[in-house]
């Protein structure tokens, strides 16, 4: 396999994160953003959005970093990163769409504008980022796990909010008040294979 990443994109981190853990051999292919390497007709071949990661096995192209979360968890075999039942399945699938959304415009966004200059509203995304993270501090109060299946293992759901989650001060989020939300990143950082997440000094951070 191999991964088309950067290893400051959080959405790159939460694809390389999880082949890690599921211990698969990959080649990593750096793209330079800075130089637009994503917008190249070599890559717009890969993924016509112009966007990483871009996973490739094989004859299989894979773009958007939840379908290869997806795709990675399927391939493994193993139910319990996601699993198979619709009601479990779809608890999984909730929080998928929360990375893509609440996560993507409130932490990730203010990550943005500290990191890369990104031309949001600071105020606003960082106040999107308290609110969705006030919500995920409250789910996590209840289980260990964010996903509400039940289980002890964590699922996709996990891998794909973390890395955005955990880089939240560098975009001038302080999570210092999330009990649970701390907690949680500390178990999935003693997940066997764990790799970290690329920090900059940015933000809270500096």
């Amino acid at each position: 396999m191999k991964i088309y990443h950067h290893p400051l994109s959080g959405h790159s981190h939460r694809a390389r994160l999880f082949l890690s853990l599921l211990g698969i051999d990959h080649d990593a292919e750096f793209v330079d953003l800075a130089a637009a390497a994503h917008k190249t007709p070599e890559f717009l071949e890969l993924n016509r959005f112009g966007q990483i990661p871009v996973l490739v096995d094989g004859d299989i192209v894979i773009a958007d970093s939840n379908a290869i979360l997806v795709y990675l968890a399927k391939k493994s075999g193993d139910a319990n990163w996601l699993p198979d039942t619709p009601a479990e399945a779809a608890a999984v699938q909730r929080w998928l769409s929360v990375a893509a959304g609440q996560i993507a415009f409130g932490p990730a966004a203010a990550r943005l504008v500290t990191v890369f200059g990104a031309k949001f509203d600071a105020d606003e995304v960082i106040a999107r980022a308290h609110g969705v993270l006030q919500v995920i501090d409250a789910e996590l109060a209840q289980r260990d796990w964010i996903a509400d299946i039940g289980a002890a293992h964590p699922t996709i759901a996990d891998i794909a909010l973390y890395s955005y989650v955990s880089s939240a001060p560098e975009g001038n989020v302080d999570i210092a008040g999330y009990e649970h939300v701390n907690a949680w990143l500390k178990r999935v950082e003693a997940l066997p294979g764990f790799v970290p997440f690329q920090k900059t000094a940015a933000g809270l951070a500096a």
